[in-house]
């Protein structure tokens, strides 16, 4: 892999790591109060539309600039990308669903903080990737 491409997955992960790192213990630590978060999130068709546009920019910026498949990294990096692409066009497009599903799902909070756990790992990971 050349030096420019080991770079561009480099500055990805100096970004999207310490955001999943934090994000997910944050989320983890206050996965009581996620029920409230996303009853005043969803009570408004403004949240999710905004949310779901600047979520599907940042999916499009990445795999725009980051389809790499060869390393660990990359391909976190790379697949972060899609899924942030699926996330913001479900948002935006089923914004009722989104609400349903997570609804349903949200009362789950052992399942949420171990995915979240998960999610700092991966974010960990990136960081020290990105800032080695």
């Amino acid at each position: 892999m050349s030096v420019q491409v080991q770079q561009r997955t480099r500055m990805f992960a100096r970004v999207l790591g310490p955001f999943f790192t934090i994000v997910a213990i944050v989320v983890a630590l206050r996965a009581p109060d996620m029920r409230q978060l996303l009853s005043e999130f969803t009570a408004s068709d403004v949240w999710p539309w905004v949310t779901g546009a600047f979520i599907l920019m940042g999916g499009i910026s990445i795999v725009a600039f980051h389809q790499l498949w060869r390393d660990p990294a990359a391909i976190i990096v790379s697949a972060l990308g899609w899924l942030l692409i699926a996330r913001g066009v479900f948002l935006l497009a089923f914004p009722d669903t989104f609400a349903s599903v997570a609804n349903r799902v949200i009362g789950a909070v052992g399942v949420w903080q171990a995915v979240y756990v998960v999610f700092a790992a991966i974010g960990v990971y990136l960081t020290y990737v990105g800032w080695k």
